[in-house]
């Protein structure tokens, strides 16, 4: 895909910039508990402050709905940002209006301006074009850094891009492009990775990539329900049964599509799930009992995987392969993502993977920054793998 970037920008000195960040941060009683979507924002506003330009950010937390709820305020947040960007970081009490105009007006080139939660106004979620037409107001260009947010027509991630000239920001730009070298213009073969608990939460995402990858590996309580569709004994496992039916549609689609599905040849089962739990390695077809659950793939399956990971270019992952949070059950999503890692550090696999689950997961196994990309964006980062439109995205278009 081609869409405009700050290279694409004429001269920035001297010009306000209305950049779009996600700061919807952890917080807790005032304070920020985890600041990575700060220091994800750094390279934009650095890039615009050495080139001279106004930096006022835009950002929403939490959902006020539409009012002004004082222990929604970005204010802690500034702080926080000051001390990453080693500058001053002012504050305005609104992000349109008298006072946002006058702080901007009175910003230094270079300055760095925080404007408050856009959702304290109702039409940003409307996507109201009077709201969005009072922030285009404040600046002489748009910036869009916030993947995250891509999804939602909002005023400050969509509307705003069609009032001023609109541009990806750098952690935008890098989004951008690692998604496309997995699902837009990936190397081939391309193999995808999908765990969680329910194949009804991803049935979009799984129906585009049956029709996009060579290979989808199928985790998770998900492929309790394949394996039920397929008559195979699950025992007491957590499954969709009522989704049979529809998880055999998807295994004949991919079929048609010259997809290959893999599936758990083995996994583990034990009768709770509490670290250190006893369980035992189970073939696909063995009885199982009423007490028997399956918790995470099982050493044949991570070979398996791993095999076709190694005859593969292409990574795109979203989801465990087990309940990855109690020990013993996260052993085949470890083991498998430190050789999609291994590989990616070698530079012969593109390993790009995202969603909530995801993310803890690979930091879980302690691989996150040996991958090729991992990205924290969840709705974004799942929209776009089922195929959808994002607004933010679409209206940076060239």
């Amino acid at each position: 895909m081609t869409f405009r970037t700050l290279d694409d920008a004429p001269s920035l000195a001297g010009k306000t910039a209305l950049v779009r960040v996600d700061f919807n941060v952890p917080m807790e009683d005032g304070k920020v508990t985890e600041d990575t979507r700060l220091r994800v924002a750094l390279p934009t506003i650095n890039r615009l402050r050495d080139a001279g330009a106004k930096v006022a950010l835009l950002a929403h937390f939490d959902r006020p709905k539409g009012k002004v709820v004082p222990s929604m305020s970005l204010q802690p947040v500034v702080d926080d940002l000051e001390h990453l960007l080693g500058a001053p970081v002012r504050f305005a009490t609104d992000c349109v209006g008298d006072e946002a105009k006058a702080m901007i007006a009175d910003l230094h080139l270079g300055g760095v301006l925080l404007l408050e939660n856009v959702r304290f106004h109702p039409g940003e979620e409307a996507n109201d074009p009077a709201f969005a037409r009072q922030l285009a107001e404040l600046g002489d260009i748009y910036v869009n850094d916030a993947f995250s947010a891509a999804h939602r027509a909002h005023a400050s991630t969509e509307g705003l891009a069609r009032l001023l000239p609109a541009y990806a920001g750098e952690s935008m730009r890098r989004e951008l492009d690692a998604l496309d070298a997995a699902l837009g213009k990936p190397q081939k073969p391309v193999i995808g990775i999908v765990g969680g608990a329910k194949v009804s939460t991803k049935l979009d995402l799984l129906k585009n990539l049956v029709g996009k990858l060579d290979r989808l590996a199928i985790g998770g309580g998900m492929a309790n329900t394949f394996l039920f569709a397929q008559g195979i004994d699950i025992g007491g496992s957590l499954a969709e049964r009522d989704m049979a039916d529809t998880a055999r549609e998807i295994l004949t689609e991919a079929s048609a599509r010259g997809c290959e599905i893999l599936l758990p040849v083995d996994f583990i089962v034990a009768t709770e799930v509490k670290p250190g739990a006893a369980a035992r390695t189970v073939v696909a077809g063995q009885p199982l009992s009423a007490d028997d659950k399956i918790l995470d793939a099982g050493p044949a399956s991570v070979a398996r995987l791993v095999d076709a990971l190694t005859a593969s270019k292409t990574l795109i992952w979203n989801g465990p392969l087990g309940v990855f949070e109690v020990p013993p059950f996260d052993t085949a999503t470890v083991a498998v993502a430190h050789h999609a890692a291994a590989l990616a550090k070698a530079g012969v696999l593109t390993a790009v993977g995202g969603g909530g689950d995801t993310v803890a997961a690979l930091h879980h196994a302690g691989v996150a920054d040996d991958m090729t990309f991992v990205s924290t964006a969840g709705g974004a980062f799942l929209e776009w793998m089922e195929g959808k439109p994002l607004p933010g995205v679409e209206a940076l278009r060239v």
